[in-house]
């Protein structure tokens, strides 16, 4: 199999806004992670015991939810990213490739 060289590839404009988008999505994440861990730590678990969904504790709820908000978030950053990208290659007279 034949393979071709990688294009070159210049300046990324979208690059500070993906940087602002990554860092306030990190934080986001950061906050909802600090509250899963205040809630062992100051209630020494207590409260992760309760039973909030079909039979499962807090704890494994919240945990799932870390997992599957972190999933999301990505596919967010993902798509917001590309539009960005799409955005300003059409206003900056951003490269286009040819065969």
């Amino acid at each position: 199999m034949h393979q071709a060289p990688a294009p070159e590839s210049g300046p990324d404009p979208a690059s500070r806004y993906k940087t602002r988008l990554g860092v306030v999505m990190f934080l986001i994440y950061c906050v909802v992670y600090v509250g899963f861990v205040l809630a062992n730590v100051v209630a020494e678990g207590k409260v992760m015991q309760i039973i909030v969904f079909m039979g499962l504790n807090l704890a494994v709820v919240y945990g799932m939810g870390l997992i599957v908000l972190a999933l999301v978030m990505a596919l967010i950053y993902n798509h917001k990213c590309t539009s960005k990208e799409k955005e300003l290659a059409g206003t900056s007279g951003g490269r286009e490739e040819t065969a």
